[in-house]
């Protein structure tokens, strides 16, 4: 392993800083740099004025550009080779955290290294599920065997049952989705497809009954009637819609907001930032944040569509399709028609390991769309 690095490293440096630069798809850089603005610009805002709050996200981001660059130079090849072992780090991660992890709010998603920074292993697993499926996948002809099938499943599911037992069901939901995604592009049947729907109704009522804490029942029942708990459970949903409707086409003005200057809105810089976006820039600010979404994830199907192999276009779908319910899922819940379920927007929320993963995410989609340089 040491000796294919220094092999790829030494290749690097004869390549050149043209070959760098060749490799690298504006296309999708440029709306990413794009996002990433528009998401600082709002945060001053939604943070409360907090100028430390914006210096730290921009470092993040910038490190997710870094990240970009050094992934974007890495083979297809060591990738496919090495995909189970990034998988296998994910999974010992996500273990050491139910054994040592720090427990915050409730919840032990976190490992910390003293002096250095916290970050969730989550994360991780975000890239890992598709890339080692992708690397599976490529193994066989499309579409695979029932047992091949099986296998990917248990590959998506053990990591999610982990991440649910933090507790963190939101991103549990969203790593089996990932999964699954990558199993319905190689060529999931639809009388599987079918089976698992009719499977997932007595397993939502057991799921329901015997793994979902009372803070998680409460929250799905808010979504039916905030109203039953407007001080409670249901403030978020109804403040974030207050915050919504009351921006209008043109909205109030950046740091003219209500509902999030004057902290009536919580969680106003991370899971609920696109209300600040609606009441502060109206339906046009949210309409520019949609557009540049779309350019992201149409360029990123774009490339998926034009991979080389079978590998290149289930991984960049699958991390695309995921980029995108992602969105979903957070306009979801803020919006009042998906129960709160703490998913940040991606690239815009406050945060720091999950700017990371996406920007790693998207370094995978370049490098694919490198092949065709290389």
């Amino acid at each position: 392993m040491p000796q294919d690095f220094v092999r790829h490293r030494s290749n690097m440096l004869q390549d050149g800083p043209k070959s760098f630069w060749a490799k690298i798809d504006f296309g999708l850089l440029i709306p990413i740099l794009c996002l990433c603005i528009y998401g600082l610009y709002i945060l001053y805002s939604a943070s409360g004025q907090n100028s430390a709050l914006v210096i730290k996200q921009g470092i993040r981001l910038a490190l997710g550009f870094f990240v970009i660059a050094v992934v974007i130079q890495i083979p297809q090849s060591l990738w496919l080779r090495y995909s189970f072992i990034v998988y296998s780090i994910g999974l010992l991660l996500l273990m050491a955290v139910l054994l040592f992890g720090t427990d915050a709010k409730g919840a032990q998603r976190w490992i910390v290294i003293p002096g250095v920074a916290r970050f969730q292993p989550s994360e991780i697993m975000k890239l890992a599920i598709p890339l080692y499926l992708a690397a599976t996948f490529n193994k066989y002809r499309l579409p695979p065997r029932f047992s091949i099938l099986f296998f990917g499943a248990c590959v998506s599911l053990i990591p999610a049952i982990l991440i649910g037992r933090q507790p963190d069901l939101g991103t549990a939901l969203l790593i089996a989705y990932s999964g699954f995604v990558t199993l319905i592009m190689a060529g999931l049947p639809w009388l599987y497809l079918l089976s698992l729907i009719i499977l997932s109704i007595p397993s939502a009522f057991i799921m329901w009954n015997y793994f979902m804490h009372d803070y998680q029942k409460t929250r799905v029942m808010t979504l039916l009637d905030p109203t039953t708990d407007p001080l409670g459970s249901g403030w978020n949903s109804i403040q974030s819609q207050a915050a919504i409707g009351s921006g209008g086409i043109d909205g109030k003005g950046w740091l003219q907001g209500t509902q999030s200057q004057l902290d009536f809105l919580p969680e106003s810089h991370t899971d609920f930032i696109i209300a600040v976006i609606a009441e502060e820039q109206g339906f046009k600010g949210v309409l520019l944040l949609f557009f540049i979404y779309f350019i992201i994830c149409a360029r990123g199907l774009m490339i998926a569509w034009n991979a080389k192999d079978t590998f290149g276009r289930l991984l960049a779908g699958t991390l695309t399709l995921t980029f995108f319910i992602y969105i979903f899922v957070n306009v979801g819940m803020v919006s009042g028609i998906l129960p709160v379920v703490g998913v940040p927007l991606p690239l815009v929320s406050y945060g720091g390991s999950s700017v990371v993963s996406l920007m790693a995410a998207f370094g995978f989609i370049m490098s694919i769309h490198a092949q065709h340089y290389r």
